[in-house]
């Protein structure tokens, strides 16, 4: 599944959308926020993770999206279950994003 830009106006209605969400907090001026979205982009087209839905989050342009996860560093990822956070995890390392989305598995 594609990586989807969302915003504060549409992401509540993409956690509704969809059951499994995975989402990026990134700011533009973050450069390890930048060097993640390959991996990103690869964990969003794994075959295990076509039932998840992958968005990227501004975390400056989108306040509301950014509090519902506690944002603290970036970048910075959280899980959501029928639009419920189940966990966060601040980390660049790809293996820490692996297993945060195995929780949604």
């Amino acid at each position: 599944m594609p990586v989807t830009k969302a915003t504060d106006a549409d992401f509540q209605q993409l956690l509704q959308d969809n059951e499994k969400v995975v989402v990026k907090y990134y700011a533009d001026w973050c450069g390890n926020c930048r060097l993640f979205s390959p991996k990103f982009k690869r964990l969003s087209e794994a075959e295990q993770n076509q039932d998840i839905a992958f968005l990227d989050v501004n975390a400056e342009t989108s306040p509301e999206a950014r509090k519902l996860a506690s944002v603290t560093n970036l970048p910075f990822f959280a899980v959501f279950r029928n639009g419920e956070l189940l966990e966060t995890v601040a980390a660049s390392k790809e293996e820490a994003v692996a297993s945060l989305i195995s929780r949604l598995n």
